[in-house]
């Protein structure tokens, strides 16, 4: 099927998971994804493991952040391959870097050099911190900025210390909003015809993931605690252990938890005074929820969830990886994709057109696999 973005290509300089991973929603969608690597070792991700694919070698990781590319090999300390990346930059809709702060302007393809000389790029920058402030300079991973952006102190339980979110949460944010700003001035280029720098960086996605705390400091002053699997806004909302499994409830508002009381054998919540309206709720929390985690300790999960269910009360089962791995609705979403060439199964797109989801023509090239291909095919100099 043709995809949205057939007929444009993107250079993509960069390593690890923000720069790849906005690289990859691009490829996806149909862009030709051109990956600069240096030529010792390439990216630093290719030996990120184990896991490892199928040659024992490449990481698992750079399989899934890299289908549907073609890898360059270029030495960016070298003026020759500069050069090269500038005439590459010629046949380029997107630039896509996330290289270490002040590396870019130190080897010549800053942003303002590179959009003079190619005034219809669009140039995205992926920082650690951004490109203002005392810190703009800083290296940054993901941990760090889950530390110094306030996620680490309130995820977790009241009594647990700061605590890391298992997925690297800021830089897949940020490699998408990246894709969402490279977009967005690609259409803003169809009606000017000039392209434009866009700036992301790991801190703003990480104040994005704690708006609602930050929100709540600037307006009263409150710094907000770890609350375990709860919500500080809506009560309940959070998981329970039952006879045997863990359940995640989620009655979201004053209908939903009418009806969860009724399953829960105590009709009587709904009215009273303490516990009918969702702010009384979170006001009494701690006379509440022990109620409520005493009566699901009394029968198994599956007898919960078919209850709940039947009632129309949102709940779900607290599964492992493995368990959402083999269920029917991974099965039924196409999610999974089997890379061609021998590559590994790695999750695709979340995102269908027309209801069908882009596969992978490509699997992760290997390193400058594509070098002479590429280059080959630029317009000769005059």
């Amino acid at each position: 099927m043709p995809l949205p973005l057939d007929g444009v290509r993107v250079i993509e300089v960069g390593q690890a998971l923000a720069g790849p991973l906005a690289g990859v929603l691009l490829a996806d969608m149909g862009a030709d994804v051109i990956k600069i690597e240096k030529p010792d070792g390439g990216d630093d991700a290719r030996i990120w493991g184990p896991p490892f694919g199928p040659d024992g070698v490449t990481s698992l990781y750079f399989y899934s952040q890299n289908r549907n590319k073609r890898s360059v090999s270029l030495d960016l300390k070298d003026a020759g391959d500069i050069e090269k990346l500038n005439r590459l930059c010629e046949t380029a809709d997107i630039l896509i870097q996330n290289l270490r702060p002040g590396v870019v302007d130190e080897i010549g393809i800053g942003p303002e050099a590179m959009l003079k000389r190619h005034p219809r790029l669009i140039y995205c920058s992926i920082w650690a911190f951004g490109y203002e402030g005392p810190l703009r300079m800083k290296p940054g991973f993901d941990p760090l900025l889950q530390a110094y952006g306030g996620m680490m102190s309130v995820t977790g339980r009241p009594e647990d210390p700061p605590t890391f979110c298992g997925a690297s949460i800021n830089d897949k944010a940020t490699g998408m909003f990246c894709t969402i700003g490279a977009l967005a001035a690609l259409r803003m280029r169809d009606k000017t015809g000039r392209g434009c720098l866009v700036d992301t960086s790991l801190f703003d996605s990480a104040v994005h993931w704690v708006e609602g705390q930050v929100n709540g400091y600037f307006a009263n002053g409150t710094v907000s605690k770890r609350h375990g699997t709860g919500s500080p806004v809506i009560v309940p909302y959070q998981t329970f252990d039952t006879a045997d499994q863990p359940l995640c409830l989620a009655p979201g508002n004053d209908r939903l938890w009418a009806r969860c009381a009724q399953v829960l054998g105590r009709p009587e919540w709904a009215t009273d005074p303490k516990f009918a309206k969702s702010a009384h709720r979170v006001a009494n929390k701690t006379e509440l929820l022990p109620m409520i985690a005493a009566i699901l300790k009394q029968k198994p999960r599956a007898h919960w969830i078919e209850t709940m269910e039947k009632a129309g009360v949102p709940c779900s089962p607290v599964n492992d990886i493995g368990e959402v791995a083999r269920s029917e609705q991974m099965t039924a979403s196409k999610l999974m994709q089997q890379l061609p060439d021998g590559g590994p199964k790695v999750v695709g797109i979340p995102i269908a057109f027309d209801r069908v989801r882009p596969g992978s023509p490509r699997s992760a090239p290997k390193l400058g696999e594509h070098t002479d291909e590429v280059l080959g095919a630029l317009p000769k100099q005059r």
